[in-house]
Formats: C-alpha cells, structure tokens, sequence
C-alpha cells in the first residue's frame, strides 16, 4: 500500500493578548478572554504578551497608586463583574501600613517561565497572576507569591525559582515589553488577530465586552478567509 505524505496543518491566526499583572482593567478582563481562548481554541493560536505598565528603577510604594484604586476599582467591578478581595483592598484603605512597592517585572518573568510548560494555558497562568494579586491580596514582587500556583499548575518550584532570578528570563521578559510597545499599544488590556507577520487586526482596546470582542473575531476570521490571507 503506497503511504501518501501527512499533510502540514496549515497554521491559524494568532491571537496577542496584550496585558499586565497590576492592571485591574485586565483583570476584569480575565473572565473574557478566558471565554475567548476557550470558545476559539480550534480557530485561534493564542500568545499572552506582558505590557510592562509599571517599571522603574526604584519602586514607589503603592501608596502612590492607593488614591486612584481607590476611586477606580469599584467602576471595574460594576462593569465587569469581577470582584477585589478584601485582602488587596486593605492595601489599597491602607497603604501607610502595607509594605507593597509594585513592579510589573516579576510577574511578567513568572508568565515568560510558565509559557514553557503549557504554552497552551498561557490565559488561565495571566489570570490566576491577577487573582492572586486583585482577590487574595498577594505581593507579586515577593517569591512566595507564587508558591501555591506552582503547585497548582504543577511547576518544579526550583527550577521556577532559579529562572525567576535569572538574567535569561529577565531579558525574556524586557523582549516582551519592548514587543508590546512596538505594537504601540497605549493602554491595557489590548488584544489583536496577527494575520500575518506585519499585518494586524485589533480585537479589543480597553475593557471589551465577550460579544463585542467575539464579533471582531469572527468578522476579522472572515476577511482572513475571503482575502486568502495566510497566517504567519
């Protein structure tokens, strides 16, 4: 019996997920593309870029932020429908006892660490970095943050934590940053279809809806489909 050669899948659209950690507008969001990454799985590859919205050289204590939380997280949580714990929100009513001094660095080396064991997950891994800051109230710049998510996802804790401080990672995740702002993206959560290396087509800019960012999806699949776009 003759054997025909195994034809190559032809590759899909790319979806990237453009967010950070200490975005509570992304954390709304996290519910959506949740949905979203489900729903399209078969139609969609999906890439989680971390957008770096919080870096500096010395870390202002979050008593800087506080003010703005404040005012700010119960418009997300009437939009959305998504809820901050008590435990982050202490922090937030108390930020002259709270020792926290965010930066976006650390998380974004975590998800950089965690794409290389399930690269498939890579929503759920950025969405439980936000639950685990936004509802239990956990430090993202301290180590220990991220202990009951690796034994969640199954990670080998040394070999997360010896990536975690390492110069490798570190760069993984300054290329992510330097990413994002080449896709000039201003503002979180942003997401957009790749069809092709330098062709892309935004999906969602700032807190979007399920049936919003669906509709720009399947319209976006179409015009891939009519226009014979191939996906890179």
């Amino acid at each position: 019996m003759k054997m025909e050669p195994a034809q190559k899948k032809p590759a899909k659209p790319l979806l990237v997920y453009c967010y950070d950690a200490y975005c509570g507008w992304c954390y709304g969001f996290s519910p959506v593309i949740k949905k979203i990454a489900e729903v399209y799985k078969e139609q969609v590859d999906i890439e989680v870029f971390s957008g770096g919205m919080i870096l500096s050289p010395q870390p202002a204590p979050i008593g800087v932020m506080a003010p703005y939380i404040r005012e700010a997280y119960k418009t997300v949580e009437e939009r959305t429908g998504i809820e901050f714990g008590k435990d982050f929100l202490w922090h937030i009513f108390n930020p002259d006892k709270s020792d926290w001094f965010p930066d976006s660095l650390k998380p974004a080396i975590a998800l950089c660490i965690f794409k290389e064991f399930y690269p498939c997950d890579q929503v759920s891994f950025a969405a439980s970095l936000q639950y685990a800051l936004n509802y239990e109230g956990r430090d993202l710049t301290d180590d220990e943050a991220y202990r009951r998510l690796l034994h969640q996802y199954r990670i080998p804790e040394e070999d997360f934590y010896d990536k975690l401080h390492s110069r490798e990672y570190e760069q993984k995740a300054q290329y992510e940053f330097a990413l994002v702002k080449q896709l000039k993206v201003t503002g979180f959560p942003t997401a957009f279809i790749q069809a092709e290396e330098l062709k892309f087509y935004m999906i969602a800019r700032g807190y979007t809806d399920y049936d919003t960012v669906a509709g720009n999806i399947d319209n976006v699949l179409k015009e891939i489909h009519h226009s014979g776009v191939k996906s890179s």
